[in-house]
């Protein structure tokens, strides 16, 4: 009896998705989770023409350039989420540990001179600047399929401060002080809240990740108070208008084109902002652009998406047949929403500046394609879904 009561079996056979050793069935994929996700990516290609182009007719003589550039990693993107969503996810299982270790080289690489771009100021890109990757977008995959694979094979343990929850930490911690040296303190802090939206779908104590927090205060504060530029920021996004040509310029500037934009918006294409007011305003604030165009009613729609997108995808999850898929799942969905809502927090003054962009509608090659991907990894693990007890 004990035998026949295990829903999920430890053997081999838990990676195989055949009928016989399942009980779960396949389904097709879930409409209104792609129908969210292609609205944003349309909603960004209008975004990114509309926003770039005054920047790409005064550095290139076409406004199309950039969207040209996006829509090829987009092409790039579909073909590899397709991939994903083929291939069998169980498999990432056992390679979770390889996925994770070349993630952390490429970290590495990006740190060593003449390999890894530096753009602004930052150093996080390899190759060649027409085309270079963002190892740091790919960081967050890659953790959140090692973090399913550890958590699926936790269990229980994850209850365990010593055991379960800070054997975990290490590999967050490892790569968010890598990021932080590029630098890039939002890619970092995002890893950070990734990991904890997983570490609490797991069951993990509430008192253990707040210990866990608090632990890792001092040295941020320690990090911040220590840069000039990220005291800058702090002290910008507490108020904005005391120096509002300076700290406070990307602030200011996000709040006056949100502002005019009123309840419709003063109409697409026809943005002031993008004329070298609003600074990147067709990748990190983008949702400024979109909210002076398209006015309250367009922003209160991108954020309806992605609430909808949310609550496809957990559903999902919460389906998955085992273990591993219900955790790559909940990462994948934290992945895209958290960065979503910390993107539209800080051109809203609700988050201190941080280079985190929109995803599927602020301009980036290899912030497209992870969301791509996620994406697709999400729709993989739906499937199949549990057959329900009759």
């Amino acid at each position: 009896m004990r035998n026949a009561a295990r829903v999920q079996p430890r053997s081999a056979g838990e990676r195989r998705t055949t009928a016989t050793s399942r009980p779960y069935i396949a389904t097709p994929p879930d409409t209104l989770l792609f129908l969210a996700v292609a609205a944003l990516v349309g909603i960004g290609l209008v975004m990114i023409y509309s926003a770039s182009s005054a920047t790409a007719y005064a550095q290139s003589g076409d406004t199309a350039y950039f969207v040209k550039r996006q829509f090829v990693w987009l092409v790039v993107g579909a073909a590899v989420a397709y991939g994903a969503y083929r291939i069998d996810y169980h498999k990432l299982k056992s390679a979770a540990p390889y996925i994770l270790v070349a993630s952390v080289v490429s970290l590495l690489l990006v740190l060593v001179p003449h390999v890894g771009l530096v753009v602004n100021g930052a150093r996080r890109w390899i190759g060649i600047h027409s085309l270079s990757f963002q190892p740091s977008e790919f960081a967050k995959l890659a953790l959140v399929v090692y973090l399913a694979a550890m958590l699926a094979q936790r269990g229980e343990r994850i209850v365990s401060l010593a055991k379960g929850l800070i054997p975990l930490c290490i590999p967050v911690a490892i790569m968010s002080v890598l990021i932080l040296k590029e630098p890039d303190m939002g890619t970092a802090s995002l890893l950070a809240m990734i990991a904890f939206a997983m570490f609490f779908a797991a069951g993990a104590r509430i008192a253990h990740l707040f210990a866990i927090f608090l632990a890792t205060v001092p040295p941020v504060v320690v990090t911040i108070l220590a840069s000039p530029y990220k005291r800058a920021r702090i002290f910008a996004f507490i108020d904005p208008w005391r120096d509002p040509l300076n700290t406070g310029f990307h602030i200011v500037q996000s709040l006056l084109a949100l502002g005019s934009g009123g309840l419709f918006g003063v109409g697409l294409g026809a943005s002031r902002a993008k004329f070298f007011y609003l600074p990147e305003q067709y990748t990190d604030f983008i949702f400024s652009v979109l909210g002076e165009e398209l006015g309250l009613l367009g922003a209160l729609a991108v954020v309806a998406f992605f609430l909808l997108f949310a609550y496809r995808a957990i559903r999902i999850a919460i389906a998955a047949s085992d273990r591993f898929g219900f955790f790559l799942a909940v990462g994948c969905t934290a992945l895209i929403v958290i960065q979503a809502f910390i993107n539209i927090g800080v051109v809203t003054s609700s988050w201190p500046v941080t280079g985190v962009p929109l995803p599927f509608i602020s301009f980036g090659g290899s912030s497209l394609i992870v969301n791509l991907v996620a994406v697709a990894l999400i729709a993989n693990v739906g499937r199949h879904r549990r057959v329900s007890a009759e």
